[in-house]
């Protein structure tokens, strides 16, 4: 072998021998790369409190239908939609001319049926003298008493008539029974209404009711399985929030004030009715929202909803082992939750290691992982 064959072998080896490095480093540099960085929580026990979301609908403490009671074209609306009215303030006018004559010629049939009377009166005691002196019949004198007593009839059936012409007069002008918000308003000036007509509901919201449905295991849980008196299952129930429709807490807890004794067989669930006070006015009859009702729970294991994922109405989560491989496991949760965790009732111990980060996307089953907090 000659020497520049030689020193070319020697080259090739060195540089064999230079790239062989190079490449298992970038082989290893890549494997890591391929280890992706993933957020994980130990869990633990605890004592919790997590709110069961029950949707709802309020409505004023004393909804009152307004509608008139007599027919007849309206000739005013004295009042907006959504203003404050207080008891025996005009809401509607009615046309009222037919009826104030209506209450004049009442008057006038009184004062003729009165003047009846008086004559009536004045000829039967002329006719109690005459008879008294014997110079007319007893039925001349019963004549004259019997046209007393019907002019009197008349008379009394004349004031009947005055007080049903001037109560007509006063349907003609609508108030309000009670203290309340005016809502929607569906009749205008010229519009023609009937005691069939629903002018307006008056709300009376200063407190509002939020109705809830539970069902039989909340109620079983409340009594704890009948061992106290619903009544006494609400007195220990405590405080519980509203969470508006833009997802706003209202400022004010509001408490359970009754709970219908009778499950509805179709729903399976009980009627409750939650009692929120509005100083300021801000809640209006027809608004709708979620109802928080805290749950306290000894030595829970709560995780966060992200942390699982669902197939065929299960839930599972992936558990870190000591070589930070991931498997997937069933769990079993308790009915309760806020939206956003989970409390654990079965399938995972203290201590236990769960990913809480790309779970139903990057995770895989024996996939290797960087834990990260």
């Amino acid at each position: 072998m000659n020497l520049s064959k030689l020193n070319a072998m020697v080259l090739a080896a060195s540089a064999a021998a230079l790239i062989l490095p190079s490449c298992k480093g970038k082989q290893e540099q890549q494997q890591a790369q391929q280890v992706p960085e993933l957020a994980v929580i130990t869990v633990s026990e605890e004592n919790t409190t997590l709110d069961t979301q029950l949707p709802t609908t309020l409505e004023g403490e004393n909804d009152v239908e307004i509608r008139p009671q007599i027919q007849g074209f309206l000739t005013k609306v004295c009042v907006e939609e959504g203003q404050k009215v207080g008891r025996g303030q005009t809401l509607f006018i009615i046309d009222q001319v037919q009826l104030k004559a209506q209450v004049d010629a009442a008057q006038a049939a009184v004062a003729v049926a009165q003047a009846n009377v008086n004559t009536a009166q004045t000829n039967m005691n002329n006719n109690k003298m005459l008879f008294e002196k014997n110079i007319i019949s007893q039925s001349a004198y019963q004549t004259s008493v019997d046209s007393y007593n019907a002019a009197k009839a008349a008379y009394n059936q004349a004031n009947a008539n005055l007080t049903n012409a001037r109560k007509s007069l006063s349907y003609s002008t609508v108030t309000a029974p009670t203290s309340g918000v005016v809502g929607k308003i569906d009749f205008r000036e010229g519009s023609l209404v009937s005691p069939q007509s629903l002018l307006t509901v008056l709300s009376n919201n200063g407190d509002m009711r939020a109705t809830i449905s539970l069902n039989e295991k909340d109620l079983l849980a409340m009594t704890d399985n009948g061992k106290r008196s619903l009544n006494e299952a609400i007195k220990l129930m405590p405080a519980v929030s509203l969470v508006l429709a833009n997802g706003e807490k209202y400022a004010y807890p509001g408490k359970i004030i009754s709970i219908s004794g009778v499950i509805d067989p179709a729903t399976g669930s009980a009627t409750a009715k939650v009692l929120f006070p509005n100083p300021n006015g801000m809640l209006h009859s027809g608004n709708t929202g979620m109802v928080l009702i805290p749950k306290t729970r000894s030595n829970a294991i709560v995780i966060p909803q992200a942390a699982t994922y669902e197939m065929q109405d299960m839930k599972f989560v992936y558990v870190v082992n000591d070589s930070n491989k991931v498997h997937s496991r069933a769990i079993q949760i308790a009915e309760e939750n806020d939206g956003q965790h989970y409390i654990v009732t079965g399938g995972l111990k203290p201590g236990e290691r769960i990913v809480t980060e790309g779970v139903g996307i990057t995770v895989k089953e024996d996939m290797t992982i960087k834990p990260k907090k």
